[in-house]
């Protein structure tokens, strides 16, 4: 049975916030491209996850009639970027004469309907909004640094309902993509599942894909090369390995942010801490097979 190494991608890798891949975006997703071949390469298994902000934010521009919500719009972008890598993948899986091929997972993630983001919500998502649309729209609307944008809560994931496919799949040795925007939040009302307005943080589903999977690894692929503190000053220190006593003392002393790093750092560390062994890494696309060889990025160890 192959090693399973659970990959994350972050939705601004595959495309330009206007939601167009652009040459930079190509750029980025031919170096994740060529580290999910390192690793069928190296023996591992890989569970692709990935984010989807631009493309949501640019589905919703479009949506003049609100008439989408918005688990339906992250189901969308899970379909259409899952479809995307899936062709890339076997395109070059195909070349390469390798046996394994894509399988793409539309994934439900379940949460907690009291969870105190839904009364309170602070995650922007979509475009600024115009002044018709903040006077109509039945939404939960917050000033930003660029304009009025529509709000939802950003709950933490509890169960990954399509979790069993997910496996059988990996017993199959498929390349399975999935999670993506941290998965379709879902509540359970009266005996039956209901999608909710909410972003599921897709690093913080990543760790929990992980941790069920019992997979012996979770990369965070993002665009530095390791992890830094005192960044930007002259007292800036790259990491290449970090115990979970020390990223706790960097987060009390305001090192990662929670719209930056925070959650990244915080999904490795519940990774490394809930599945004895898993190597939790953090790196820059075209760099996993080094990172978990401890010749790139940064190792969070227990």
């Amino acid at each position: 049975m192959a090693r399973v190494a659970v990959y994350a991608i972050g939705g601004n890798a595959l495309a330009s916030p206007s939601g167009e891949v652009d040459g930079e975006s190509e750029r980025v997703l031919a170096h994740v491209m060529s580290d999910v071949v390192d690793l069928l390469e190296a023996g591992w298994g890989v569970v692709l996850t990935h984010g989807n902000g631009p493309q949501v934010g640019h589905l919703m521009a479009l949506d003049s009639e609100l008439t989408q919500s918005m688990d339906a719009w992250v189901a969308a972008t899970q379909g259409m970027i899952g479809h995307g890598l899936a062709l890339n993948l076997d395109s070059i899986l195909s070349k390469r004469q390798r046996p394994e091929r894509t399988a793409t997972v539309v994934t439900r993630v379940l949460v907690d309907g009291a969870d105190a983001g839904f009364s309170k919500p602070t995650k922007p998502v979509g475009p600024v909004l115009n002044s018709k649309t903040v006077m109509e729209a039945d939404w939960d609307i917050a000033e930003t640094k660029v304009g009025p944008r529509r709000v939802v809560a950003s709950p933490l994931p509890m169960e990954i309902i399509d979790l069993p496919v997910i496996q059988k799949l990996v017993d199959l040795h498929a390349v399975v993509i999935c999670g993506g925007g941290g998965g379709i939040p879902v509540v359970r009302k009266d005996q039956h599942f209901v999608g909710v307005p909410a972003v599921i943080d897709k690093d913080r589903v990543s760790a929990l894909l992980a941790i069920k999977l019992h997979a012996e690894a979770l990369i965070i692929s993002t665009a530095i090369d390791a992890v830094r503190t005192g960044f930007g000053t002259s007292n800036e220190q790259v990491h290449r390995s970090l115990t979970l006593d020390q990223c706790e003392a960097h987060i009390q002393a305001g090192e990662f942010p929670a719209g930056s790093m925070g959650p990244k750092i915080g999904s490795l560390m519940e990774a490394a801490l809930h599945q004895p062994g898993l190597q939790a890494v953090l790196c820059q696309p075209g760099e996993a097979l080094d990172a978990l060889r401890g010749k790139a990025g940064t190792t969070i160890v227990v």
